[in-house]
């Protein structure tokens, strides 16, 4: 693996050619004095905030440089992203977020960044499938019957929902369109108040996150009415998919990425790419992310970028027929 020691610091008066045959070292960043700065626009302790700690972990022993991560939440995860939209496209301020970082412009009316083409896409860190549950005690035992009693019942059943803008919200919105109801979507400040007001029967349904579902679905808290992606997961192999329920086309995954500022060289994305890559590959970090339910992506940066287009228009048109739209900030 190439050192990524000066590539991140000190790109002026050093040759890119120079710098491939260096070999790795933990020596070189501490010479440079000068730290990579993960911004995670969150607060600790939530999936986007807990991978990109997995990842930073690693990343920073295969290249030998110092991470440090910041968290710089608020405002639907724009605050942070924001500071890395305006930061020196050197490499030594990184932005790790998720899905929502699309929405931001369909949810909010004021965004000072555009999430594509302010930032270079390095790779995406991981992927984690969305689960349907409900609350056992207030819903059917199956979709159809779920879709049913929705359709009889518009005013019976309401979702939390875990943020404006999210995969979750997207989801939901998607659902409830496909099943041809209204349902209401109370939005909540993250995943764990959401799924606590269903489990105590505040809100009846929500699109949830696997890993953030798992344990209670085990335990019969909540009832999972399917997976919202094309395959089952292993961890809930009983659990049919959106589309074995009788709704294909609804496939929703939250994922999970690594961007810098616009204007980074080729040759740094790549690097960096190529350490993603090494990262996920540790059987170590599979384990961490597995607890999590998510796995790894493998991915080069461009193919990154095609997906990035893709999901971008897709999520316009998904906010589009959902009549999503902008909010104060």
């Amino acid at each position: 693996m190439l050192t990524r020691r000066t590539t991140l610091l000190g790109l002026g008066g050093l040759g890119l050619g120079g710098l491939a045959s260096v070999p790795l070292s933990g020596t070189a960043s501490a010479q440079q004095g000068r730290a990579v700065r993960l911004i995670v626009p969150t607060a600790p302790g939530g999936n986007i905030d807990v991978i990109g700690r997995i990842f930073a972990d690693r990343i920073k022993d295969i290249l030998g440089q110092s991470w440090v991560v910041e968290n710089r939440p608020g405002a639907s995860n724009t605050l942070g992203a924001a500071e890395v939209a305006r930061a020196a496209p050197d490499g030594a301020t990184l932005l790790t977020n998720a899905d929502i970082h699309l929405m931001a412009r369909h949810v909010m009316k004021q965004v000072s960044y555009d999430p594509v083409a302010d930032f270079s896409p390095i790779s995406r860190l991981a992927t984690s499938p969305l689960v349907l549950v409900g609350h056992p005690g207030k819903t059917p035992a199956d979709l159809a019957a779920l879709a049913t009693e929705m359709k009889a019942n518009p005013d019976k059943h309401t979702y939390s929902n875990s943020g404006l803008g999210s995969m979750g919200h997207l989801a939901t919105a998607s659902f409830n369109n496909s099943v041809g109801v209204k349902a209401v979507i109370v939005t909540y400040r993250g995943t764990a108040p959401a799924l606590n007001d269903v489990l105590g029967g505040q809100t009846t349904l929500m699109v949830a996150p696997l890993g953030s579902a798992l344990q209670q679905i085990q335990a019969g808290g909540l009832r999972a009415f399917a997976v919202m992606s094309e395959r089952r997961s292993s961890q809930l192999p009983s659990v049919p998919t959106i589309g074995e329920a009788g709704l294909p086309g609804l496939n929703f995954m939250l994922w999970y990425a690594v961007w810098g500022p616009n204007g980074m060289p080729s040759e740094l994305v790549t690097e960096l790419n190529t350490a993603v890559q090494t990262a996920s590959k540790q059987p170590e970090l599979v384990q961490r992310l597995a607890a999590l339910g998510a796995e790894p992506v493998i991915e080069t940066a461009s193919a990154f970028a095609a997906f990035l287009a893709t999901e971008a228009a897709r999520s316009a048109e998904i906010a589009k027929v959902a009549g999503i739209t902008p909010t104060a900030n």
